[in-house]
């Protein structure tokens, strides 16, 4: 079966409970967006999925298969941090092809948004367009499950709009799992909306419910 399933998710910090009884599901053909307060460890979530930040118990499995750490996860999950990560004194075009299959490399090479930089060394691109590079490599990635974490940061407004327009065509093949702190990126493209609320996950239906678990006033 196609789909991830995350579940008893438990995190603390400072004997600060942070996440608990939280439950999340995604199948291919979704886009789930996950709402919260700054803060309220949306990021330490995805962080957790997908393995690069220990909790103090959780459950992943994706296709049936029970994901420990990292290394069950290749070719079946990828997360694009909040931060860059690329390294600053490699040109796009080289990173492209050490990130990417030869088709999607090819996608990406021929895109409007990526052609004019990919001469360019990582270190000579805005914040905005180092955004855009990060973005592409991650959604173009093969993984079946993408976290992605604040990705319209930086990024103009004209492209926000491509970038949004890329993870729907994706979802076709792939389930996202999408946080920001504008809201209303998300809400443009989600399937499914979860909030995290008071450590746990709630399934959103509308946007009332958001008014009243004190989201949005």
């Amino acid at each position: 079966m196609n789909k991830m399933h995350v579940d008893s998710v438990l995190k603390s910090y400072d004997n600060r409970q942070i996440l608990s009884d939280v439950f999340m599901s995604c199948t291919k053909g979704e886009i789930i967006g996950l709402l919260g307060r700054n803060g309220i460890g949306k990021s330490t979530l995805l962080k957790i999925i997908f393995g690069s930040v220990r909790a103090d118990n959780k459950f992943v499995k994706i296709d049936n298969k029970y994901i420990k750490g990292l290394y069950d996860n290749r070719n079946l999950l990828n997360y694009l941090p909040q931060n860059n990560f690329l390294p600053n004194h490699v040109k796009i075009k080289t990173i492209i092809k050490l990130f990417c299959d030869k088709k999607n490399a090819s996608i990406i090479i021929n895109n409007h948004l990526i052609k004019p930089l990919l001469d360019k060394k990582i270190k000579q691109l805005s914040g905005g367009e180092k955004r855009i590079i990060e973005i592409f490599l991650i959604v173009l990635s093969n993984a079946k499950y993408i976290l992605i974490d604040e990705p319209f940061n930086g990024v103009a407004p004209v492209h926000k709009e491509e970038i949004k327009k890329l993870i729907i065509e994706q979802s076709e093949n792939k389930g996202f799992i999408i946080t920001d702190h504008d809201y209303r990126n998300i809400l443009d493209i989600a399937t499914r909306t979860v909030l995290i609320y008071d450590g746990g996950t709630k399934e959103i239906k509308n946007n009332e419910e958001l008014i009243q678990y004190g989201y949005l006033r």
